[in-house]
């Protein structure tokens, strides 16, 4: 049975750094489980990053569908495996819903949406159970900020913030980084 371990924060509070030094101090093979798509330029810039800052000895695999499943048919090849991040998971798996781009949004498209989203977080959680990798699992904490305008990124918010209180619920550590500061909450 594979460990779980989620690691949450504001935007550049350093959980990702957190997560990826955690990573580095596992001795043996470790999987990247970068969750992002390219949309634009910065996005692009961003990626590039990313990869550039990752040890060249770490084998990564780009998708943000089927994570569960991924972990459990490569994670007996992995000492650690780190999905960064749940937040862009749940992004790209909501824009994937095609109501969730139009102008109006339905109570019953929503609905349908998180129960596709919390399926995946699902699945996730039964593939890291199923494997025996250490999993870090990087995400961001949206509760703390205004409520937003726009119906859509309501709908994100409380999505992204029920996905995480259920991997927080399944995890066996929980971290919280603030200003750079992991603060262990479970």
């Amino acid at each position: 049975m594979g460990k779980a371990i989620l690691v949450t924060g504001g935007a550049r509070s350093g959980k990702s750094r957190f997560a990826e030094q955690f990573m580095r101090d596992l001795s043996g093979s470790v999987l990247y489980l970068a969750t992002a798509k390219v949309t634009d330029e910065e996005m692009a810039l961003r990626v590039k990053k990313h990869r550039e800052s990752r040890p060249g000895e770490w084998d990564t695999i780009e998708a943000y569908q089927n994570l569960g499943g991924v972990i459990s048919k490569q994670g007996h090849r992995y000492q650690g495996i780190l999905l960064d991040c749940i937040t862009i998971m749940v992004t790209n798996l909501l824009f994937d819903v095609p109501e969730m781009q139009q102008e109006e949004i339905s109570v019953d498209g929503a609905e349908k949406a998180e129960k596709m989203i919390m399926k995946e977080a699902a699945d996730l959680m039964a593939g890291i159970n199923a494997s025996p990798a250490t999993v870090v699992m990087v995400t961001n904490e949206l509760g703390s900020g205004i409520v937003p305008e726009y119906p859509v990124a309501r709908i994100f918010r409380d999505i992204a913030g029920r996905v995480n209180q259920y991997l927080a619920s399944q995890a066996d550590e929980v971290y919280l980084s603030v200003c750079g500061l992991p603060l262990r909450l479970k």
